[in-house]
């Protein structure tokens, strides 16, 4: 593939996530741009069937080629990718995922980082899936990713009591909160009503293993370019957290119209005036960088 960037397909997850970017930081004054979360898939097939039923966030696959072009015009030197659902959370687009409702798969988790490219691990609470966080299926999971040593993103809705419990319980398990706790699965979050599941988030910034990604911000927005209304939601999590724990990201698949790249970037870079520039440093890619140990 002709880029200045090497691909690396990799997976950070239960429901998996993977690594991809450059094999360079970037060079002397120049900010790394580090993506938090992108997913990618292949058209459906024999061996990719998707999950009956699902709809694809667009109409088309989103692939390797062409995300890499994406990330070239807009300067992104790496992306974290999480596989998506309709193909069924399937990590084998990236490496093989484990199956979160099986306590026989913490036997894979010590070894999860040898593979290439394997950061941490990722799973998801939404619908009928949250029904693991209370009757008991997610219990074991959580010792074993302490004990293995694995970072691991969540995506819930309203669930901060059962994760401070998690984070207060495994003090050595890094927890990072995806989308600052809203799905667009949820209807008060498809009416900008954030107030709920952002409090939720906002509470677990006191246990120093908790960090959040302030990622798909434009998706969530109801107003266009540069989303003010989006504003005070990012600076009252930045506020409790501070620039180490928060990661910018995209998620750019779900609402690809609502912005191009270069604007998802700005958004942060050039209108949130409460950030400073070693706060963007961060923000942007160092912060992510050190929380998964990613050199």
């Amino acid at each position: 593939m002709t880029t200045r960037r090497q691909f690396i397909g990799s997976a950070l997850g239960a429901s998996a996530l993977a690594a991809a970017g450059c094999q360079t930081t970037g060079g002397e004054g120049k900010r790394m741009l580090v993506d938090a979360q992108i997913h990618l898939w292949k058209a459906p097939s024999a061996d990719w069937p998707w999950v009956p039923g699902m709809k694809p966030q667009m109409p088309e696959p989103f692939t390797i080629e062409k995300l890499v072009p994406l990330m070239d015009e807009a300067g992104v030197d790496r992306v974290v990718i999480v596989p998506p659902s309709w193909p069924g959370d399937r990590n084998d687009y990236g490496l093989e995922a484990v199956t979160l409702r099986n306590p026989k798969s913490a036997a894979l988790l010590p070894a999860w980082r040898s593979q290439p490219g394997m950061l941490g691990v990722r799973v998801t609470f939404l619908g009928k899936d949250a029904e693991m966080l209370s009757d008991g299926s997610a219990e074991w999971f959580w010792p074993a990713a302490e004990k293995a040593g694995l970072p691991v993103m969540f995506l819930a809705s309203e669930q901060g009591a059962y994760f401070a419990r998690v984070a207060e319980r495994h003090p050595g398990l890094q927890l990072i909160a995806d989308h600052m706790g809203l799905s667009l699965s949820v209807q008060a979050v498809r009416e900008g009503k954030f107030e709920g599941p952002i409090s939720h988030i906002q509470g677990l910034a006191k246990f120093p293993n908790v960090s959040v990604k302030l990622s798909a911000a434009p998706n969530y927005s109801l107003q266009p370019y540069p989303f003010r209304d989006m504003t005070p939601h990012l600076e009252r999590l930045f506020e409790a957290y501070g620039p180490r724990r928060c990661y910018w990201g995209t998620d750019i698949t779900n609402g690809f119209e609502k912005a191009t790249y270069r604007q998802r970037i700005a958004h942060f870079t050039e209108t949130l005036d409460f950030l400073t520039e070693s706060d963007r440093e961060w923000v942007m890619g160092r912060g992510i960088l050190e929380r998964l140990r990613w050199s």
